[in-house]
């Protein structure tokens, strides 16, 4: 049997082997993620799994409809989209 891999490691491997042709990230649940890290890790959360890699800048999350995008670093929107719709309002000075 082959090792298992590791929470970061599959993650990333989901991320580059889920997503659709023409998009960078994938969606948590639409693209059967979550399912698959749970029965891959016996029941383990996905969300504390992808929030903590999240926090150690190894992916990129974003909140959306129905659940969360996840992106690999540098693939991912540089702003949320509350960030995009404060700065066209003019209340966001960020780049």
């Amino acid at each position: 049997m082959k090792n298992k891999l590791g929470p970061e490691e599959f993650v990333k491997l989901a991320i580059a082997r889920l997503r659709l042709e023409n998009y960078k990230g994938i969606h948590t649940v639409y693209s059967g993620f979550n399912d698959a890290f749970k029965s891959y890790f016996d029941g383990a959360n996905p969300i504390e799994a992808t929030g903590e890699l999240a926090r150690l800048g190894k992916i990129v999350l974003r909140p959306v409809k129905g659940g969360v995008m996840l992106y690999l670093p540098g693939d991912g929107p540089e702003m949320s989209r509350s960030d995009m719709a404060l700065k066209k309002m003019g209340l966001l000075e960020k780049a």
